[in-house]
Parts: structure tokens; sequence; C-alpha cells
């Protein structure tokens, strides 16, 4: 596992004293799809299918883990796995069962910011405008190395030619993909940042919501929004809104979080110019 670290840069360690605040808004929308597959679960405050079974536990096991909260990423990797486990012993007893699902976590813990991913999700930050992305999408050619390694191959862009990421919880039911030495994992990639004066807001998305927005397109559109009403439940709303003219739109599910209030938008000072007429005679 890649672990990656996003330092601070700016002079926050001026500003110890500043609390951050921490507002979610959430929307989600079935496409063209015929059944929702995406789920989401927020905490603000840490006091029959795989992705609500992995919404409901994932975040239990995170914290109830022995290494958190002294060592986050090693708890997250405990997690995940822990997660996965359940399912290929119920896939042992009944053959019949099929499901699988990516899932991408964020942990804040004061200043720190955790993003934990295995799949397709993306965590996208805004620092002062600018998009950061904070977790890789675990497409089959990124990891196509390890891939091989492990004896799996890739067609068409499918891993095996039955899936199209990588990383992902369980999918137990398709023989070899997954096991001991198998290309499918659901071993996280944990990239860790400190929280700046200058982050605004993250989005988080399903990769159908990042299949149409590139990261810089929906930063850009999100920050427009926040400016004219500051609400991040609407923001959500307008940011899968504007997606559903698109034929290429599957099922969507989005979540943005705001750190402090809402980045202001100064107004530009318009030059006037004087112009004198003189009438000739």
């Amino acid at each position: 596992m890649n672990n990656r670290n996003l330092e601070c840069q700016s002079g926050f360690d001026d500003c110890a004293d500043f609390k951050f605040c921490f507002r979610s808004g959430v929307w989600s929308d079935i496409g063209n799809w015929q059944y929702m597959e995406d789920e989401h679960v927020l905490v603000d405050d840490l006091e029959d299918y795989l992705a609500q079974f992995v919404k409901e536990k994932l975040l239990n096991y995170i914290v109830s883990d022995v290494a958190f909260p002294i060592a986050v990423e090693e708890a997250v990797q405990h997690a995940y796995l822990e997660t996965d486990a359940p399912f290929a012993n119920a896939c042992s007893l009944n053959n019949a069962l099929s499901s699988g699902t990516t899932a991408i976590t964020i942990l804040i813990l004061a200043r720190e910011i955790f993003v934990a991913n295995a799949g397709d999700c993306r965590v996208v930050l805004c620092r002062r405008g600018k998009a950061i992305e904070m977790s890789r999408d675990h497409k089959t050619h990124v990891e196509r190395s390890r891939i091989e390694a492990l004896g799996g191959y890739i067609y068409d862009g499918y891993l095996n030619g039955y899936l199209s990421v990588a990383r992902a919880f369980e999918n137990w039911h398709i023989e070899g993909l997954k096991g001991v030495n198998c290309p499918l994992i659901a071993e996280p990639e944990v990239r860790r940042a400190v929280l700046t004066l200058d982050d605004e807001f993250m989005i988080i998305g399903c990769d159908g919501f990042w299949d149409i927005f590139t990261n810089e397109s929906a930063v850009a559109f999100a920050r427009r929004i926040l400016q004219q009403h500051n609400d991040l439940e609407q923001c959500s709303h307008d940011l899968v809104d504007n997606l559903q003219d698109s034929s290429q739109v599957s099922t969507l599910a989005m979540r943005s979080l705001l750190f402090g209030p809402p980045p202001r938008l100064f107004p530009r000072f318009m030059a006037r110019r004087c112009m004198h007429f003189e009438k000739q005679l």
C-alpha cells in the first residue's frame, strides 16, 4: 500500500487556536439505472446489500480498532479487511450470493484529514479555489503491474474480464478474482493532509459523478454556488442536477463538506474612462 502525505505549506501553526466549523450536504440520483446502488454515511462527531453493510459497519470497525486513534492508517486498513471478511465466509456457504461495492472514507481528527479509498470513488479538496485530488481512482490500468504479478489480466479495461476497478469489497463469488494471491483486493490506499486556513470545502463523489465532472469543473461549480447561497444541501443537489442532461449518467451520489465560511467573491473594480470631446469649429 502506498501512503501519501500532503503536507501543509501555509502558516497554519500561527493559528493554533483556530477551530474549523464542519457542515455537510448530500444528494444522490438514480440516473438512467433501474435501482440505486450508491450509499453514503456521515458522522459529524466521532463521540442484504454490501453497500448497506459497509455503510453500517465500516466506521464502527475503524473507531473500535486497537490502533485507533494513535495509528489511523493502520486502523483503517484493518477495518476495510475486517468489513470484507464476512462476505468471504458467506459466499463459501452460499454460491448464489453475489455482491460488490467500492468505498471511500474520510476521517477528520483535529486538523488532520485521512482519506481511505478502495475503488473509484474520489475526494477532491478545494484549497483557495484550486482542486487538489485527495484520493486515487483504482482503475485497472493504474494497477496493471500488481494485477499481472498476481496472475490476473486486463481485458478491454476490465479486471479478468469482469470489473472496471482493481480494489473493491466482496466479489468473492467470481472464481480466481479474490482471495490469497488474487488480483482484486479490499486494502485501501490512505492519504493524509493537514487542514489549512486556505481549505474551503471537499467534494466526495462516486464514479458516475466523476465520469462527467473534472476535478476543476466540480470545484469551480461548487465554489460559485456556495458564494450565492451558502447551502451545502442545495449545492450538492445542484451539482448532481447539472449532470442530468448527460446520456452517460449512471447512479450518482455525492457529498460536499464545508470547513468554514463560504469563499468570498470580491467584485472587480470597474475602471472608469473619462473621454473628452471637443467640437471642432
